[in-house]
């Protein structure tokens, strides 16, 4: 599948909006744990500006922006760093999630707490980004235009 959109206004529009689009999702996941928002409104974000450019390029130029194979890597590396975070806060004595008793240097208090929060919505944005685009890929797949 090469261009879906023979408009140029649409492909040069969504070239110019991808970005912005990204740099938002971040300030989304990146201000969660001070702000609404957070990891999974954030990766939607993410994964939504990847899909405006393969909707509007093609899945096959669309891919020069996140590859395939990524999808799957980031959903499960996105899932590791929000499983491994609780369970170090288990193995450190705690609950599953307790920032309190995460190992992070010479933060304490609040400090860890918001960075243990951070570490946790950066993980959920990438399981979410990762798992909507590889739903997308799957779809188009199975639609042969992969």
């Amino acid at each position: 599948m090469n261009t879906l959109s023979d408009s140029p206004i649409v492909v040069i529009s969504s070239r110019v909006l991808s970005p912005f689009i990204q740099l938002f999702a971040l300030y989304v996941i990146f201000h969660g744990h001070y702000s609404p928002g957070g990891g999974f409104q954030g990766g939607a974000m993410l994964a939504a500006s990847v899909l405006l450019t393969r909707l509007s390029v093609g899945v096959d130029i669309g891919e020069l922006q996140f590859r395939r194979r990524w999808s799957t890597r980031s959903s499960a590396i996105g899932v590791l760093i929000y499983a491994g975070i609780g369970l170090v806060a288990l193995l450190m004595g705690g609950r599953f999630l307790d920032y309190s008793l995460l190992p992070l240097g010479a933060l304490a208090g609040p400090e860890l707490r918001s960075m243990g929060i951070l570490l946790v919505e950066v993980g959920v944005g990438m399981g979410v980004m990762g798992t909507l685009i590889g739903i997308f890929d799957d779809l188009m797949e199975g639609e042969g235009g992969a």
